[in-house]
C-alpha cells in the first residue's frame, strides 16, 4: 500500500521544526545518537591495578582510550564520549559528603580527568546508581543524594551521566529518575543523561510511560546488558524489533532508545557478525558507545567502526528509528530508515547458520515508489542504479547483512517529505508523488 505524499519547498524550516519535538530534555544535548567508548562490557569492574595495570579501572585506562580517540581518527567521525562506568569511587564519601574517586586508582580526581577530555576535544561520562549502592557494591545516589551528586558532577566537568537502578525500588525509581533531570539541569551545564530506568521496569507499558522518559531523559536502556556473544546480540535486536511499534515513537533527536553498546574488536564476534551488529544499530537510530580496547584493535574492527557511511547513516538529522518490514521464512530479514533528502537505509540480515543465501526480491516488493534509485552498498561502497520495478538478488553470508544507501528518484533530491497534513491548494501537480507507506 502506498500513500500519496505533497511535497513543497517551503517545508525545510516547518520540518526542522516538527523533528526537534517541545518535549524533548530541554539540555540541547545529544541532538543526534551519542557516540564514544564505554569501559563496562570489556574491562567490567577490574580493580586490580597491581596485577592487572593496564585493564584495571583507572585514570591510567580513560586517558590511553582518549589519546586513541583523538589519534587514531576516531574523534573526528564522531566519536567523542569516554565514558566510566561501575567502580570508580571511593567506598566513602568525603567530609562534605560528596562522592570521590577511588584515590589509588584515580590519583588526579575526576576533574582533572575530565580536563584531558576537553583539551583533546572529547567529552567525560560518569556513572552513578539511584539505590544505596550502585550493582558493584560502590555508593549510590539515593534520594537524598540526587542534587548534591549532580552538583559534584557539574563541578567536575563532567558532559554525560548515566543513572543505574540497582537496589532501588520501582517507586524510588519513579521519583528519583525525574529528580536527577531536574538537578542535572538546575546544575547549568549541559549534561546528557542516561537513564536506566525502564530496563527495570520490563521496558514496555503500561511499566513504562515512553512520553515521560522523553521528557526528562537523553537516551534509556530498555532492557538487560549486552554480553560478549551474538546470542547477546540476537536477543537484542529481537526485542527491539519485536516491540518497535512501541519503541519507535518514543526516539528521536535528544532522546534515544539504547540497546547497549557495540562489542566490535572483542571476542565473541566473526568480522561478518561485527559488521551486522553496526549496521543494526545504525537502523535503530542507536547509541554507538564502543566497549572495545582500541589499543589493540584489529584492522577489521575498526574499518567497521569507522565505516564513514554507516556513521552517516546512524546520525541522520531526521533521527527517526527504522523498523523491520519484512521476515522471512527462508531466515532473512528486511528493514528500513527513512532518512533526511528523501533518502533512506535497506538493510538484508540473515538469520542463516548454514552457507551463503541468495535472496531475490525489487525494489516495488519493498515499497519503494515508481522511478530509478540510486545504491549504493555501504561497505563495498559499490553503486549502482535500479529501477523499482528490477530484480536484483543479494548474496548473504550466514549471520550476515547487505547494507544499502538508498537515494530518491532524481527529481525529489532535492525535496523534503512533509507528513502532517493537507497541502495548500495552491500546489503543483508536479509537486506530488509517492513514498513508501510505511514512512
Amino acid at each position: 500500500v502506498l500513500l500519496k505524499i505533497k511535497i513543497y519547498q517551503w517545508l525545510p524550516k516547518l520540518l526542522l521544526i516538527v523533528s526537534i519535538a517541545p518535549d524533548t530534555l530541554d539540555n540541547g544535548q545529544m541532538l543526534t545518537p551519542p557516540m564514544g567508548w564505554l569501559a563496562w562490557e570489556r574491562f567490567r569492574c577490574d580493580i586490580d591495578c597491581v596485577n592487572d595495570p593496564k585493564n584495571c579501572i583507572s585514570e591510567k585506562l580513560f586517558m590511553d582510550m582518549a589519546d586513541r580517540l583523538s589519534e587514531d581518527g576516531w574523534r573526528e567521525l564522531g566519536y567523542v564520549y569516554v565514558n566510566i562506568d561501575d567502580c570508580w569511587s571511593s567506598m566513602d564519601r568525603d567530609k562534605d559528603g560528596r562522592l570521590q574517586a577511588d584515590p589509588k586508582r584515580f590519583p588526579s580526581g575526576i576533574k582533572k580527568l575530565a580536563q584531558y577530555m576537553h583539551d583533546r576535544g572529547l567529552k567525560l561520562g560518569i556513572y552513578g546508581d539511584m539505590g544505596t549502592h550502585t550493582c558493584g557494591g560502590y555508593p549510590g545516589t539515593p534520594l537524598e543524594k540526587i542534587e548534591l551528586d549532580a552538583q559534584t558532577f557539574a563541578d567536575w566537568g563532567v558532559d554525560m551521566f548515566k543513572y543505574d537502578g540497582c537496589y532501588s525500588n520501582a517507586t524510588e525509581q519513579e521519583q528519583g529518575y525525574p529528580l536527577m533531570s531536574k538537578a542535572l539541569n538546575a546544575t547549568g551545564r549541559p549534561i546528557g543523561y542516561s537513564c536506566s530506568w525502564p530496563a527495570y521496569q520490563g521496558g514496555l507499558p503500561p511499566k513504562v510511560n515512553y512520553t515521560q522518559l522523553g521528557e526528562i531523559c537523553n537516551l534509556w536502556r530498555n532492557y538487560g546488558d549486552i554480553q560478549d556473544s551474538w546470542d547477546s546480540i540476537l536477543s537484542i535486536v529481537d526485542w527491539f524489533f519485536e516491540n518497535q511499534d512501541v519503541l519507535i515513537p518514543a526516539a528521536g533527536p535528544g532522546k534515544w532508545n539504547d540497546p547497549d553498546m557495540l562489542i566490535i574488536g572483542d571476542f565473541g564476534l566473526s568480522m561478518e557478525q561485527s559488521r551486522s551488529q553496526m549496521a543494526l544499530w545504525a537502523v535503530m537510530a542507536a547509541p554507538l558507545f564502543m566497549s572495545n580496547d582500541l589499543r589493540t584493535i584489529s584492522s577489521g574492527a575498526r574499518a567497521v567502526l569507522q565505516n564513514e557511511m554507516i556513521i552517516s547513516i546512524s546520525q541522520d538529522p531526521l533521527g527517526i528509528q527504522g523498523r523491520r518490514i519484512l521476515k522471512e521464512k527462508s531466515g532473512v530479514q528486511i528493514f528500513w530508515r527513512p532518512l533526511s533528502e528523501n533518502a533512506s537505509a535497506l538493510l538484508f540480515f540473515s538469520r542463516r547458520t548454514d552457507m551463503p543465501y541468495r535472496y531475490k526480491t525489487s525494489l516495488s516488493k519493498l515499497n519503494y515508489t515508481t522511478g530509478s534509485y540510486k545504491v549504493t552498498d555501504v561497505y563495498t561502497f559499490k553503486t549502482t542504479v535500479l529501477k523499482d520495478s528490477t530484480e536484483f538478488v543479494v548474496s548473504l553470508n550466514p549471520s550476515g547483512v547487505v547494507m544499502w544507501y538508498v537515494s530518491a528518484p532524481a527529481k525529489l533530491n532535492s525535496r523534503l517529505v512533509f507528513r502532517g497534513g493537507p497541502a495548500p491548494a495552491s500546489a503543483n501537480e508536479d509537486e506530488i508523488n509517492y513514498i513508501p507507506a510505511f514512512l
